[in-house]
């Protein structure tokens, strides 16, 4: 484990040489990298939240499948745990939009 750690990192090095190199001539304009970072931050909110609904809802259904008389309060559940998902990947987009 520790050659394969080893060798991540000197591969690491060896890729990261070319980033400190200087260039000949300067560059026409900065790139602004915060709407970049911002696509990436909502793409992996959503994805992530998508992930979370899909576990909920399948343990949901496998709830009102084993336990039919319960399932008032396994909706309630679901819709209230459904509800907090959705409000994480919606703090990331007001996030994004305040920055």
């Amino acid at each position: 484990m520790k050659s394969k750690t080893f060798l991540l990192a000197i591969a690491l090095m060896f890729l990261a040489v070319p980033m400190f190199a200087q260039g000949t001539a300067a560059p026409a304009a900065a790139t602004n990298w915060v709407p970049v970072a911002a696509q990436f931050a909502m793409a992996i909110a959503s994805g992530l939240c998508a992930l979370g609904m899909g576990k909920a809802i399948a343990g949901a259904a496998e709830g009102a499948a084993r336990n039919p008389g319960a399932f008032p309060a396994i909706r309630f559940a679901l819709i209230f745990g459904l509800a907090l998902i959705e409000s994480l990947a919606l703090y990331t987009l007001v996030v994004i939009f305040t920055r």
